[in-house]
């Protein structure tokens, strides 16, 4: 990614610029060429914290969203948009001003190439913000996230040692349609990370049949859908479900239990019946197995953004940007359709 980066680098926004890690993170993107780094917050407070923790701003964007000589632009075309008129507020300055509606507004009208918040702030803050402002995708009925994790060292971490996790982030409780539209655009994501056709397993507590709940027959039907839909739009992916965890993931294991699937213990892309069981997913491999985690990335908007956790450590948010970054280089053929 960062070789990619250093020859098309990319303008990441940071709608909270007013925490060390994020210093840390800007000055080693410029440092290393690979990204352009805009940080939003008080300018004086940003530059004593830098000076305090030894960080070097050279090359580093600083802005203070009502300050910003875009203000009353992004001010004016809120208005104009019907998200604003369902939100029922005042003045729109009083949401622009905001950081995480300012970062989203200048990636929606070409002051920077994608986003990444959430390293102080709850995540429905920052997801608020992204979908007022960005439209979805035209083949996309409703956001979702994935997240990517790099191998700590287990047998069984996916073909390359990477591993897709879906959705961790956006959906509770997702429906049939959403689960398959879940799959098929982390399938996407995948795809265009890995360089290939990747494996999505949709996982459950049952493998083919060997406990009929409906928890399981909505896993199942949901498989069969994104089947349908990666067909309708020509995508070269490998889809199963419903599968345990340990029949995605190793190849013995799958053997016995799934020895007709398409997925053979090498499952690139792990999709997760709720919410629930993808966030713990994730935090477990990451803080019990020791993963390297970057994301959430948001995926079906018009513009690339991420999610990020309160606890991500610098690595995780570098990481995490060079992504969004890499997805900004050639987001029209990650989605072609938008």
């Amino acid at each position: 990614m960062f070789e990619k980066l250093r020859r098309h680098p990319k303008r990441i926004v940071f709608p909270e610029g007013e925490d060390g890690r994020i210093l840390r993170v800007a000055e080693k993107a410029v440092r290393r060429e690979i990204l352009a780094p805009i940080l939003l917050g008080d300018r004086d407070k940003i530059r004593a914290l830098a000076e305090e923790i030894g960080v070097s701003l050279e090359g580093v964007g600083l802005l203070e969203p009502e300050q910003a000589e875009d203000f009353e632009m992004f001010c004016r075309a809120f208005e104009k948009m019907e998200r604003y008129r369902r939100m029922k507020v005042a003045n729109a300055a009083e949401v622009i001003a905001r950081p995480h509606y300012f970062a989203a507004m200048m990636a929606q009208y070409g002051q920077a190439d994608g986003v990444v918040g959430g390293n102080t702030s709850y995540p429905a803050t920052v997801l608020r913000a992204l979908f007022h402002v960005h439209a979805l995708l035209p083949h996309v009925e409703h956001a979702s996230s994935c997240s990517i994790l790099l191998d700590a060292g287990s047998a069984h971490f996916g073909k390359e040692g990477y591993l897709f996790l879906a959705d961790c982030a956006v959906i509770p409780e997702p429906s049939v349609e959403q689960l398959a539209m879940i799959g098929v655009e982390s399938g996407k994501l995948a795809r265009f990370v890995l360089g290939r056709a990747p494996k999505v397993a949709f996982l459950s507590f049952s493998t083919k049949g060997s406990a009929t709940a409906p928890a399981t027959e909505r896993v199942v039907a949901a498989a069969a859908l994104a089947r349908e839909r990666a067909h309708e739009q020509d995508l070269t992916l490998e889809i199963d479900g419903e599968m345990q965890v340990d029949a995605a993931l190793v190849p013995e294991i799958a053997a016995l239990k799934a020895p007709g699937s398409r997925i053979q213990g090498d499952a690139d892309v792990l999709v997760f019946p709720n919410l629930n069981s993808g966030n713990i997913s994730f935090k477990l491999l990451q803080h019990a197995a020791g993963a390297q985690p970057y994301g959430n990335l948001i995926l079906g908007l018009g513009r690339p953004a991420a999610q990020i956790s309160r606890g991500a450590s610098p690595e995780t948010i570098l990481g995490t940007a060079a992504a969004v970054g890499i997805q900004a280089i050639e987001y029209h053929l990650l989605y072609p359709a938008g």
